[in-house]
Parts: structure tokens; C-alpha cells; sequence
């Protein structure tokens, strides 16, 4: 299975969506393929410039490691020597925080991955899987 265009923007919408109804701070939202390019992404107004490479990192550690934001944070913390090394091989592209939410297809296999920034870390991830789910597919935070 791949993300469509179609499904990316779905995801990137419903993110948006569930964003204003938490009361969130501007977002910004990308959605990566299995291969780590990038597919869609919006920023909200009033976003900071700088929050596609807050999100882009956040999906693209995902999608390279195979490993949901929220546990790449655990690794970090318990591991910071690993993820050094790993932001070293991917040229310091890795943000490991919540937020980068794996896309896997019914099998479990990693099909893409969504990156959200502009709240909390953790505000960022229940946005990018409550979107995720509203677009009929299986995330992983």
C-alpha cells in the first residue's frame, strides 16, 4: 500500500481540524512515503517558518528507524548515544519527540509516516493519530 496525494491531504485536513477543535497552536503537518520523501504539507497561519524541519524531522526519524516518535524519545533518554549516532547518519534530520506518528498497513508494515509541530509534543501526536484515524488508516505513536 502507498499514501496517495489524496489521502495525504486528507490526513494533513483532518490534523488541522483536530487541532482547532483542542484549541492547539498554529500547526504544521507533513505526511513522508515509505522511502522518506516528502508527499504534502501545510502550515498553519501564524505557524513559524521554521516548523517544516521541526516536522519533516519528527516523520522522517520515524519512517528511517521504524520507530514512532514517542519511542525514539524513550531511546533517547535511555540511549542518547544511539540517537546521536543516528542524527549523525541522517545528517541531523531526526527530531526523536512525539509527534512523528508511524503510517503502517494492515500487515503492520510502515507505509509512511505524519509529523506534526507547533503545541506540545504530545498535543502534536493525539492531533497527528486522531487525523490518521479519521482517514481510515493505522498509526502508530
Amino acid at each position: 500500500m502507498v499514501i496517495s496525494l489524496r489521502k495525504a491531504r486528507a490526513i494533513i485536513r483532518k490534523a488541522l481540524e483536530k487541532g482547532r477543535e483542542m484549541e492547539l497552536k498554529p500547526l504544521s503537518v507533513v505526511v513522508l512515503d515509505a522511502g522518506g520523501h516528502v508527499i504534502a504539507f501545510e502550515r498553519e497561519d501564524g505557524a513559524a517558518p521554521g516548523r517544516f524541519a521541526i516536522a519533516h524531522g519528527k516523520a522522517y526519524g520515524s519512517v528511517m528507524l521504524g520507530m514512532a516518535g514517542t519511542a525514539q524519545m524513550q531511546r533517547a533518554e535511555g540511549q542518547a548515544y544511539f540517537m546521536a549516532a543516528v542524527n549523525g547518519v541522517y545528517g541531523g534530520q531526526v527530531v526523536p519527540v512525539p509527534g512523528g506518528v508511524l503510517l503502517r498497513d494492515r500487515k503492520g508494515a510502515v507505509i509512511g509516516a505524519v509529523g506534526i509541530t507547533g503545541d506540545t509534543s504530545d498535543n502534536d501526536a493525539q492531533a497527528a493519530l486522531a487525523a490518521i484515524e479519521a482517514a481510515g488508516l493505522t498509526g502508530e505513536i
